[in-house]
């Protein structure tokens, strides 16, 4: 009988000590994959706008089985694309990333910074070095998804895509495994030696199909017979910009295949280019085989039509609405696909923007709302202000993201003090009626501007990369080049309020009317994978969402 007893706790001691081993070898629960679908230009109320005429797979699948947050702002000025993208992916704000703009001006040499350029590399699949010589070399802090690629041991992959160079670099991180843009010149998708020598044999075949030709082949006419676009002002409005050589903003875009053939770059403005990227990140997921193990991967993926085409058409227009009913079809065939591959419930994804967009000015004036253009003429008439007062010209080298620069050659030469020139300079443009707030970079902590538009200047200035002096302008003011379509930069609603919902794996099912910042996306996603928070991270992890 005790041979018997020992028999039977020795059998079930050596079950727990193979479970304790197995569970200390076993690596914490997470999704096969994580997908980010960030939808450039994208204001919240395009959730709800267009709602009536999405079906039931694409966004009103996130909207009905994931977590929106309704309440979610972007905490820094300006609001742009490489900002958003990068305060998304690192948690953090362009004080801390590095990322002070789209391009930005270099203080001491006067010349214009893009954000993603770097001479050092070389482009791959394809010859123009303008292109395709774009690394993230300028990003200081680490993303999410560096930060998976460490957690895993480099195991995990990582791949950006998107039409724009900069929206699939700033998210991909350091260390992706790939990083894919859109080549105007060529019509391929394309990387730089940052990442590789020579494009994956999964890209080269995707770009031999030569789908953007097949996609435009038949020009762009509306999803729906067009009486039924009640969301929108009528086709032909005079503030629409013109698409190609059409010689008014009207469906159908019958030349839109004649257009490509002359200008690439013409699908960018259609629904059509996200169909394009969202076809590439399912090459990528079959290629790579993301999602394919128990090992987390990340598909990073911007959708950059809407950005086009709000800039083109404006947020009223039928081409927007269009843009936003075809890409509500190719986000369900896209969840389809990941169902199917890489298994329903098996994935997460978030949705989000990395700004939103003003209404044209053309449209608030046709409807009796306060708006005008912003800045007009203001760097050549200060310019001769400071002339008249320091007796030099062009004492303003740049006027960009919203913020004045001043050429440190010319004060070092003659010797001026950057606070007089600074003091001066805030004086003559708070005479401009278009000009709410003018600030010295240095002082915003003791200006007398309320919250949350202080906070937002001191997280967008970056002391080594902004300028001098932050301007904020009167509400729906629009920059001088935007006559037509519209624009995106400043901390009003409709450029700072944005989408975000989760849905998937981890994630709980509901809605929240909570303030957040778009900071917080980063450690949502680092706390639901279990993996450390980026570099720079401010956020805070939204815990209604992963339900811990």
């Amino acid at each position: 009988m005790l041979r018997k007893i020992s028999i039977a706790a020795a059998a079930l001691l050596s079950v727990i000590t193979i479970n304790a081993q197995k569970n200390k070898n076993s690596q914490p629960e997470r999704p096969r994959l994580v997908v980010g679908l960030v939808v450039d230009q994208m204001r919240w109320d395009y959730l709800y706008r267009f709602y009536g005429k999405y079906g039931n797979d694409g966004f009103k699948r996130l909207l009905n089985t994931g977590y929106s947050l309704n309440n979610v702002h972007i905490n820094y000025v300006p609001t742009v694309t490489a900002l958003g993208h990068t305060s998304i992916y690192t948690g953090s704000v362009p004080a801390i990333h590095g990322i002070a703009g789209n391009d930005w001006t270099d203080k001491e040499t006067g010349k214009n910074v893009y954000c993603t350029a770097d001479e050092s590399v070389q482009p791959v699949g394809t010859t123009n070095a303008k292109i395709g010589s774009h690394s993230p070399k300028n990003l200081w802090s680490t993303t999410v998804t560096d930060e998976l690629r460490l957690a895993t041991n480099f195991q995990g992959k990582v791949i950006g895509v998107s039409l724009k160079d900069r929206a699939s670099i700033l998210p991909a991180g350091h260390t992706p495994n790939g990083a894919f843009w859109f080549d105007d010149s060529t019509g391929n998708f394309i990387t730089s030696t940052w990442y590789m020598n020579d494009l994956p044999q999964w890209v080269k075949a995707f770009n031999s199909q030569n789908l953007p030709e097949k996609l435009v082949a038949n020009g762009w006419n509306t999803l729906l017979p067009i009486s039924q676009y009640t969301e929108s002002s009528p086709d032909n409005s005079a503030w629409e910009g013109l698409l190609g050589s059409a010689k008014t903003p009207v469906f159908p875009y019958s030349n839109l295949a004649q257009d490509y053939q002359s200008k690439k770059d013409n699908i960018r403005y259609t629904p059509f280019g996200n169909t394009l990227t969202l076809k590439l990140a399912e090459a990528s997921v079959e290629g790579e085989k993301l999602g394919g193990d128990a090992i987390t991967d990340f598909l990073a993926i911007n959708l950059a039509s809407t950005d086009y085409a709000g800039h083109k058409f404006g947020p009223n227009s039928i081409e927007v609405e269009d843009v936003y009913l075809r890409l509500d079809q190719d986000l369900a065939e896209f969840f389809s696909y990941l169902d199917s591959k890489v298994g329903k419930g098996e994935y997460t994804v978030f949705l989000s923007a990395d700004h939103g967009g003003a209404h044209s000015v053309g449209f608030l004036k046709e409807h009796k709302i306060t708006t005008g253009f912003f800045g007009e003429g203001m760097e050549t008439d200060i310019n001769q202000k400071l002339k008249n007062k320091f007796g030099v010209d062009k004492l303003i080298n740049a006027v960009d993201n919203y913020q004045i620069y001043f050429d440190r050659k010319l004060m070092q030469d003659n010797k001026i003090e950057l606070d007089a020139l600074r003091d001066f300079t805030i004086r003559e443009l708070e005479k401009d009626p278009t000009v709410l707030y003018a600030v010295s970079v240095d002082k915003v902590q003791e200006a007398t501007i309320p919250e949350p538009i202080k906070q937002r200047i001191i997280n967008g200035i970056n002391r080594q990369r902004s300028g001098d002096i932050q301007l904020i302008s009167h509400d729906s003011m629009l920059p001088p080049y935007a006559k037509t379509g519209t624009t995106h930069s400043v901390w009003n609603s409709y450029d700072s309020h944005i989408p975000l919902i989760f849905m998937g794996w981890g994630i709980q099912k509901g809605e929240s009317n909570k303030a957040y910042n778009m900071t917080d996306i980063a450690p949502t996603v680092s706390s639901l994978l279990k993996i450390q928070f980026p570099s720079g991270n401010i956020g805070n992890p939204i815990t209604e969402v992963i339900g811990k």
